[in-house]
């Protein structure tokens, strides 16, 4: 949909993040069945413009087909954005990666301990990366000294309890290539500037945020209480 607009400053930009459909599902031995008549995607971006262009593209489809999935394109809210703070609670939409792959290794699936300061490091290096490359104030990021991503103890005490996982390892496609990677999906408090909250919130979180991870929201968030309508750009065209 990016190509097909041919806008060019976004058809490869990267800052932006997106849920899995949200429906009723049930699972198979033929994969993933949605019982609901309409299903919703999540999608954010700092970039207005950006979103405004998505949206102009995807409603020039009269269906868009995902699998055996035939949906069409029939409304968008806007969620109304929620308070932050230095100290955020969030829960994972979709799954946290913080290591590259590679062709040659198997690297990115390697577990890390959410509970480690490594953990921490991982992401706050490719938050601070992704800042500088989406243009934040220079000097906001020099002055960012706090990022420690403390996990909700109870909740992996509980799923390594019940034999469950908050870790798995899921396929990646970039540049035509198929990797394996790990991803997390926690819920977890973040100690961190509010210019950093404000850009994961909105950008998403670790590694490969435009291919569907790294979407966060806030903890105890009702979205449905958020919606409001939504009004795209004026623009002269």
């Amino acid at each position: 949909m990016l190509v097909k607009g041919g806008q060019k400053e976004f058809i490869d930009y990267p800052f932006y993040n997106f849920s899995g459909l949200k429906g009723q599902t049930k699972i198979s031995r033929q994969g993933l069945h949605f019982y609901s008549r309409r299903v919703t995607l999540v999608v954010a971006s700092n970039n207005k413009a950006f979103i405004d262009y998505f949206l102009r593209v995807l409603f020039t489809f009269p269906k868009v087909d995902i699998g055996n999935l035939m949906l069409e394109p029939e409304a968008v809210e806007l969620e109304d954005h929620p308070e932050i703070t230095d100290a955020s609670r969030y829960i994972c939409i979709s799954p946290i990666v913080v290591l590259q792959p590679s062709l040659y290794d198997a690297e990115a699936k390697k577990f890390i301990s959410p509970e480690t300061d490594t953990f921490s490091d991982l992401l706050f290096e490719s938050t601070i990366q992704r800042m500088e490359q989406a243009g934040e104030d220079p000097q906001k990021i020099e002055g960012i000294g706090k990022f420690q991503l403390v996990p909700d103890e109870d909740y992996l005490n509980k799923i390594r309890e019940s034999q469950k996982k908050f870790a798995r390892i899921y396929p990646l496609y970039d540049q035509d290539l198929k990797y394996e990677i790990r991803g997390y999906t926690f819920p977890f408090v973040l100690y961190a500037p509010k210019v950093v909250q404000e850009f994961i919130f909105t950008c998403g979180l670790g590694q490969f945020c435009h291919k569907g991870f790294g979407m966060l929201d806030i903890a105890n968030a009702d979205p449905s209480k958020r919606a409001v309508t939504y009004e795209f750009a004026e623009t002269t065209t």
